[in-house]
């Protein structure tokens, strides 16, 4: 009973943000017109969170919280039967990046205690309210500085902050995610279409996400000039300061070394094997033979997150251009399974 009413107000909520996304700054209700101040709040406390971003955030969300959706979706699982309490230290790279594992404590019958990022702290609390309004149940969740008094944890970070937290946690039921980041593999004939789909995965929250596609692998003979022509799209991210910052000091650094890139005035493009790239810049390599890519995405699968790819080079659990921002509410982050994680602590 109270799974049930909990589902179908997760769905209500997706109901309000696609109204919200469908009315005009005059048509908002006084909760709408609360949530949009908050959005203008967030992005000036953290100014990688521009409204479009967070819009296209919620429309995410507001697609995929259909009750047909969730209910699908957690037939998969079994609810536990007795509630434990779940620490959750949250990433602030992206809008509303932790609100998934929040929501499988929640729906998994636990009380998730959660530690924000001071980078993304305003919204996600608006929208579990909101949850437990739709709900008319009571969501036992709690907000705290610092984690305590939990029997299991969920905790997201960089490299060196993973080790402190592996330590930490050592003897604690956890999941602990690293840096992770995308990559993309062209056959070379990909439509002009299909590449700005790409460019979607590549430019969407200025690339901060470890689903932002950051290492490209090309066949030998693709032109460049391809991939340029079908970015224009998005030119516009160098007119945002902090993205511009990085585009200036990167285009300095390499021709200070003299190191070869292909610039279009708003990303780089620099032929390197290494799987990370900094902001603005995306790296690439040429192949001669697709089985060597399948073998570099084998050899360095604890570093990334998903592959872009059209489903005839055959790669293994890869998804289709345009799709690595869209994730589903089965997609879990490091394709570690959140909710099987919970069934058993």
């Amino acid at each position: 009973m109270k799974q049930d009413f909990k589902i179908q107000g997760l769905s209500k909520l997706g109901e309000f943000l696609q109204q919200f996304l469908q009315n005009s700054e005059e048509e908002y209700s006084l909760e709408e017109a609360e949530l949009f101040a908050l959005m203008k709040k967030s992005e000036v406390e953290n100014p990688w969170f521009t409204i479009e971003n967070q819009r296209f955030c919620f429309k995410n969300w507001a697609d995929i919280l259909k009750i047909e959706n969730i209910k699908n979706w957690l037939s998969e699982y079994q609810v536990s039967h007795f509630s434990k309490k779940v620490g959750l230290i949250l990433a602030g790279n992206i809008p509303l990046v932790g609100f998934h594992d929040v929501m499988c404590v929640i729906l998994s019958n636990h009380i998730p205690i959660i530690k924000l990022s001071s980078k993304d702290r305003l919204i996600l609390p608006f929208l579990l309210n909101k949850w437990g309004e739709f709900s008319e149940w009571n969501l036992e969740y709690q907000f705290v500085e610092k984690l305590s008094d939990y029997e299991a944890v969920i905790a997201t970070g960089s490299n060196n902050t993973a080790r402190y937290l592996e330590y930490y946690f050592k003897d604690t039921l956890s999941i602990i995610r690293k840096n992770r980041t995308s990559v993309a593999v062209l056959k070379g004939n990909e439509t002009d279409d299909e590449i700005k789909l790409l460019a979607e995965d590549i430019f969407r929250y200025f690339g901060l996400g470890c689903r932002n596609v950051t290492r490209l692998f090309i066949p030998k003979d693709f032109e460049l000039s391809k991939l340029f022509e079908n970015f224009i799209e998005f030119k516009d991210v160098v007119n945002h300061h902090k993205y511009a910052n990085n585009y200036d000091y990167n285009r300095a650094i390499y021709l200070l070394n003299q190191e070869k890139f292909w610039d279009n005035n708003f990303v780089m493009l620099k032929e390197d094997d290494v799987l990370f790239s900094p902001l603005s810049v995306l790296n690439f390599s040429r192949y001669e033979n697709i089985e060597d890519v399948k073998l570099f995405l084998n050899e360095n699968e604890t570093d990334i997150q998903c592959v872009v790819a059209k489903p005839e080079l055959e790669i293994s659990d890869s998804i289709y251009f345009g799709e690595a921002q869209n994730p589903n509410l089965n997609t879990y982050a490091d394709n570690v399974d959140t909710m099987r994680f919970l069934e058993v602590i």
